[in-house]
């Protein structure tokens, strides 16, 4: 792809995300968002080539001599910032579950509508069925959209398959979008999402399906760079997830995992896997933040599965950030708990049911979200050597983009220096 030169000028506000210290942020260093106030931006090849004030920009020489030839965003005074980073997302399904969500309303819980049928379970017929063409279309759709909100990264799951043939089909169907999408796609085997009914009963068949076949497959197609376990009451025991992050590590593959969501899971046996993150974390026992605050996984919250699923119960931010440990926020964009792909709904509902700080909501978005991804070398911050991925929005300051909940104040979205407007 030919990248052309970009200059946006005249940012009222930059944050940068820059970060003297390596490692996701944590604690107070998780408020600190590098911003530059009347700020430049210059990208080349795709990547970013320097950050600072308007007028240094407008004083180097080469950039004096090449302007001409450089493409210029005049940002008019507003924010931007580095592209989302949604590091958790299940894009491949075929249809929504609206029966599902008229008895949630109706108040049977997640739980008991699985048990009737519903919940993961009810989305695998349509993606068994469907061919990978209609899937590919759906996650293409689905990552423009995204963009659109000002989403640059995004980690999809396979998961609504629950058998070889079309864990592999999603798998393909992901990375058939991610080559006709300028950002960056991140995909992630979850096999082992749910026991499928023709395993009801026999989970341990279904988790040596998950081992001997679907891993060591979608390793040497190398369609997947993470495994991820549903590790929770009703899915995966935590012995199970082992087992499955034991056949991930010999075929080459990094693992995450959906934890604490229903109920309470131990951490330490899975810590020794080292997990990229661990996603939802509602429940989370107090003698096992110390040992997640000492590693570089990553705890997610995805508090619009939380907000769908009509819980009053979220994820306790403030507990776990005073602990010290590294926190991230992304969408779980799913048809069944979470159908909303908006990183700035997401850090909405952080800030207002989470009590975490505008700031704090953008750090997880961003860099934390990168770590979450292993990403933060190219993805995350606003810094020369990095990939030109940025977001600009039609506000005056930061705390405007968690401020508008449903609101879409995106007005571009830049991906691997490739600028692509919201409307």
């Amino acid at each position: 792809m030919k990248f052309k030169p970009l200059l946006l000028v005249n940012i009222g506000q930059l944050l940068t995300l820059r970060s003297a210290v390596d490692g996701p942020r944590r604690g107070a260093l998780l408020s600190e968002l590098g911003i530059i106030r009347d700020a430049a931006v210059l990208c080349l090849g795709g990547k970013i080539v320097s950050a600072g004030t308007t007028r240094d920009a407008l004083r180097d020489p080469w950039l004096k001599k090449n302007r001409k030839k450089i493409t210029e965003i005049d940002c008019g005074g507003r924010v931007v910032l580095p592209g989302f980073v949604d590091s958790h997302t299940h894009p491949v399904f075929a249809h929504p579950r609206l029966v599902d969500f008229e008895k949630r309303i109706s108040g049977a819980n997640y739980e008991e509508i699985a048990e009737a049928g519903g919940g993961i379970r009810s989305s695998i017929d349509g993606v068994r069925k469907a061919g990978k063409s209609v899937l590919t279309k759906k996650v293409s759709a689905v990552l423009g959209e995204m963009a659109r909100h000002g989403t640059t990264t995004v980690e999809a799951k396979s998961g609504y398959g629950l058998n070889l043939e079309s864990e592999l089909k999603s798998l393909e169907a992901i990375r058939a979008a991610a080559r006709e999408w300028p950002g960056t796609v991140v995909p992630t085997l979850l096999g082992a999402h749910v026991v499928p009914a023709e395993y009801r009963g026999r989970p341990r068949e279904y988790v040596d399906l998950v081992c001997h076949e679907m891993i060591p497959a979608v390793a040497k197609r190398k369609l997947a760079q993470f495994v991820d376990v549903f590790c929770d009451r009703g899915a995966f025991s935590a012995e199970e997830t082992g087992q499955i992050f034991t056949a991930a590590e010999e075929h080459g593959l990094a693992v995450r995992a959906h934890l604490g969501q229903l109920s309470e899971t131990r951490l330490g046996p899975l810590l020794q896997y080292h997990p990229a993150s661990l996603d939802h974390m509602d429940y989370a026992n107090d003698a096992d933040l110390a040992a997640l605050a000492q590693s570089d996984t990553v705890a997610t919250f995805v508090p619009g599965a939380n907000y769908f699923l009509g819980l009053s119960r979220y994820p306790d931010a403030r507990r776990l950030i005073a602990s010290g440990v590294a926190v991230a926020l992304a969408t779980d964009y799913n048809p069944g708990s979470s159908p909303t792909l908006s990183m700035p709904m997401a850090m909405s509902l952080a800030c207002t049911h989470m009590k975490m700080s505008p700031a704090e909501a953008i750090a997880a978005a961003t860099i934390n979200g990168a770590w979450a991804l292993r990403l933060a070398d190219r993805k995350g911050s606003v810094e020369a050597g990095k990939d030109a991925d940025l977001a600009v929005f039609d506000v005056g300051d930061y705390r405007e983009i968690p401020y508008w909940f449903g609101a879409n104040r995106c007005e571009l979205t830049i991906m691997n220096g490739v600028p692509i407007p919201a409307s």
